[in-house]
């Protein structure tokens, strides 16, 4: 495994990061076994994975807790907390009272056996929710950050909602957050211009997420996505082939899979500092690490992809 500093946190983590959300949740939506699920958070750290991300909103925080349980020292603990009240429109503004954050966090400190977290995130903020919170919820975040119970304050994007990055665009020059977690991927790569270097230049720690979404493991959904670019005139028919629109990443370089290059994409994107995996597969977990601690694609490889894509800002990958 290898490893990075996260921004000006001092923590020392690996660039792959366990994702206990996404699609999976450790499997959960696939109907496997907390047991199950909680194998797969002790193959990650016996991987040499170190950073392990959940949410309530994801429902494996128990699961998380219970494989950490006397491994809690092995682990960079990171969750969140949802700013609206429960049952609202998450994209609302039904924002829930600040005094409110205390109590998940609490509920999360049981969840997950431990007296405190490493990074707590605002879960999901959208462009017209985030004056709110930096004005209501930041302080309190502060407030429990001065009491031991969080070791480094974060926010994270809507990227299925907010592919352009307009939130951290408002966000990252405030310098409030230590560590942010943000889309990117072949697709869409517009944080390398967006996101990447404001949290360069202020040192702030990058979570990415997205890497490898339905786009990128489904040809099907694949197909489906470059045929509506093609139709929205962003990207051009007479550069892509609407059948196998990636396969030239393949025939360029020495990647095994459009998975495999989509990994090793995002790794190697300067300003990205861990690349989140999630699965409810050990085996699946082991190919996707292998993925990620591979070498950077190719040139021929990276300017195709950026002559076909480099301009992208409107869709996730999803």
């Amino acid at each position: 495994m290898d490893y990075i500093t996260l921004g000006q946190t001092g923590l020392k983590v690996s660039v792959a990061g366990l994702g206990c959300g996404g699609h999976s949740r450790l499997g959960r939506t696939a109907g496997v076994s907390a047991a199950q699920s909680a194998a797969v958070v002790n193959a990650a750290l016996d991987l040499g994975i170190n950073f392990i991300d959940t949410a309530p909103a994801y429902g494996t925080e128990k699961i998380v807790g219970m494989a950490l349980k006397g491994h809690r020292n092995d682990a960079v603990i990171s969750t969140k907390t949802q700013i609206v009240r429960p049952g609202s429109d998450v994209l609302g503004q039904d924002f829930k009272a600040p005094a409110d954050l205390k109590a998940d966090l609490e509920t999360s400190l049981q969840n997950l056996q431990t007296d405190h977290v490493d990074i707590y995130h605002l879960h999901g903020v959208m462009p017209d929710q985030y004056a709110w919170c930096a004005e209501h919820m930041l302080p309190v975040m502060k407030e429990l950050q001065a009491e031991g119970k969080i070791r480094f304050i974060g926010i994270t994007e809507r990227f299925i909602y907010d592919p352009p990055h307009d939130m951290l665009g408002a966000a990252l020059p405030d310098d409030h957050w230590d560590v942010i977690m943000a889309g990117f991927n072949l697709i869409n790569p517009s944080a390398r211009h967006r996101v990447f270097p404001q949290t360069l230049s202020n040192r702030v720690g990058t979570l990415l997420m997205f890497a490898v979404r339905r786009a990128l493991s489904q040809p099907q959904a694949l197909q489906d996505l470059i045929a509506s670019l093609i139709r929205e005139g962003l990207v051009s028919a007479a550069e892509v082939d609407p059948d196998n629109p990636l396969d030239f990443l393949l025939e360029d370089s020495d990647a095994s899979s459009i998975v495999e290059a989509a990994y090793r994409f995002c790794r190697h994107e300067p300003g990205v500092d861990i690349v989140l995996s999630g699965t409810g597969s050990v085996d699946h977990l082991t190919e996707n690490v292998g993925s990620i601690l591979k070498p950077p694609l190719g040139g021929a490889s990276q300017n195709r992809l950026c002559t076909l894509f480099g301009m992208i800002n409107s869709v996730s990958g999803n």
